[in-house]
């Protein structure tokens, strides 16, 4: 029987933590929540629950480590398949089944979700500038890597662990998955799309500091590519030897 593991990775979401794990759990029985040094009351929250395991950042380390702890989580306690997704409200946890189903698959290694592969009824609107620099790296990531893909940073994931065992991933921050796509890349993993509807909560988000600028953000989402592309080891051919521009 396959193991699963649905895992969020959490900061600061007070607001949506308790309806959305209450969500999740219909659709999975074992839930992690990494807990990246919240400070708004969702620790509190969380600390009242007795149906959810739990892993803790003492401060806040970024959305890539606290993935990072959710891997680690996965392969230590035996799991087979890691399914990732967000605390915010924008991903649906009814869609969980569908991913693991798909992940099942002979040769499936990754199931990425898309909001761009299908669209659904009652769609947001992106907001212009995220989805220009999700199309641009999305399209550097296809001409120059071989990919196929329609949506380069959804979190919506669902992994084999042992997989993910064979990757040296490093990126703490929100571009950790351009690094996972480039050494997606280097393992010749078989990755397929999984469509999900495009929601957006909060088009104001913040990226942290600088990033919120969209120019410095799409410099440092290729310098990140670029980054991970010189450290691949040699087995990885022609790889290492690609640089993107913007």
């Amino acid at each position: 029987m396959t193991r699963t593991l649905t895992a969020l990775p959490i900061y600061n979401e007070a607001n949506t933590v308790n309806a959305v794990l209450d969500e999740v759990l219909k659709y999975s029985d074992d839930v992690l929540v990494v807990d990246d040094g919240s400070s708004d009351g969702t620790s509190e929250l969380l600390k009242q629950r007795d149906d959810i395991q739990m892993a803790a950042h003492s401060e806040n380390k970024g959305y890539g480590a606290a993935l990072f702890t959710s891997f680690d989580y996965a392969a230590k306690n035996g799991y087979d398949i890691l399914v990732t997704i967000d605390c915010d409200g924008q991903h649906q946890p009814g869609l969980i089944p569908d991913f693991v189903t798909a992940c099942e698959a002979d040769g499936v290694d990754l199931v990425s979700g898309s909001r761009y592969l299908k669209k659904f009824e009652g769609d947001s609107q992106p907001p212009e500038q995220r989805l220009k620099i999700n199309r641009k790296i999305t399209g550097l990531l296809n001409e120059r890597l071989g990919f196929d893909l329609t949506d380069a940073f959804c979190g919506f994931k669902a992994y084999r662990v042992e997989t993910l065992a064979k990757m040296k991933l490093t990126e703490p921050g929100y571009a950790m998955p351009l690094e996972l796509w480039v050494q997606t890349a280097c393992l010749k993993l078989n990755v397929v799309e999984h469509p999900i509807p495009l929601i957006y909560l909060d088009e104001k988000r913040s990226f942290g500091g600088s990033l919120d600028d969209g120019e410095q953000r799409l410099r440092y989402y290729v310098e990140v590519i670029n980054r991970s592309l010189k450290a691949l080891p040699n087995n990885c051919g022609q790889l290492a030897k690609i640089e993107l521009t913007v």
